[in-house]
């Protein structure tokens, strides 16, 4: 019996690879056309056809999508919005997810993927850890996207947290350094079940079910200093932590 659900599995993650490769193959001329309007209305344009993407590539494969609002939203306000990173699965619910222009600081890596690549350069402000300048250009960037008015998106791990007995693994300070500089609010969201969708493990790991994304409450930056970072970023960890723990199971802390 397990032979075959795991023959079935295998048959419906292929289905899935194959759709998420046509539904990008289709709105990819809408890309290159979005590219001629510039960063901004371009880019914003990018990020609704991203939505769109997500969004019937869930259709097509059984995931359904929800959001909960543990506090109220502020759509016409910008944030760094900040959110636990465990699968491979964490992109598309944050397209579906936040519903004003955003920018993602996205791994360079990825831009090597077939088809999704080129979509993903053109999405996402790149950054590559182990160089030094191009780190320094992404910060940039983002700093600009904020003086446009647009939010943007960090993940503060920087990678997978693959211990499974905790929520969360170490902060980086980059989103809570740019928070405080720029003094725009933080937005904490928790992605409570992309694990359970697809593990970290395999790409064939991919199961339908629900894919909830959960918004925590603003934490404001007014007034801080950058001698706040680690108690800014400590405030957040817990937050973040604590609601991950309302919603799985995890031991003690």
């Amino acid at each position: 019996m397990k032979r075959i659900l795991r023959f079935l599995q295998y048959i419906y993650c292929v289905y899935a690879l194959l759709t998420f490769v046509g539904v990008m193959l289709l709105v990819f001329p809408f890309v290159i056309l979005s590219l001629f309007f510039g960063k901004i209305t371009g880019g914003n344009m990018i990020y609704r056809l991203c939505h769109a993407w997500a969004f019937i590539w869930y259709c097509l494969i059984g995931v359904r999508h929800k959001e909960i609002y543990e506090h109220p939203h502020d759509t016409s306000r910008q944030y760094i919005f900040v959110a636990n990173h465990i699968s491979y699965m964490d992109i598309p619910p944050l397209v579906l997810a936040v519903h004003q222009p955003m920018r993602a600081l996205g791994k360079y890596e990825m831009v090597k993927v077939p088809v999704f690549g080129w979509i993903y350069r053109a999405a996402v402000i790149l950054v590559n850890r182990k160089n030094a300048d191009t780190r320094a250009k992404s910060v940039r960037a983002l700093k600009s996207a904020l003086k446009h008015h647009i939010s943007i998106f960090i993940f503060p791990e920087g990678t997978f947290n693959e211990n499974e007995k905790h929520p969360l693994k170490h902060f980086y300070d980059g989103a809570f350094r740019i928070a405080i500089e720029t003094q725009t609010p933080i937005k904490p969201l928790l992605l409570v079940d992309t694990l359970d969708r697809l593990h970290y493990r395999s790409l064939f790991e991919l199961t339908p079910g629900k894919n909830r994304v959960v918004y925590l409450e603003e934490v404001p930056v007014s007034g801080l200093t950058l001698k706040d970072i680690p108690h800014l970023k400590q405030r957040v960890f817990d937050m973040m932590d604590a609601g991950l723990r309302r919603y799985r199971n995890y031991p003690s802390a």
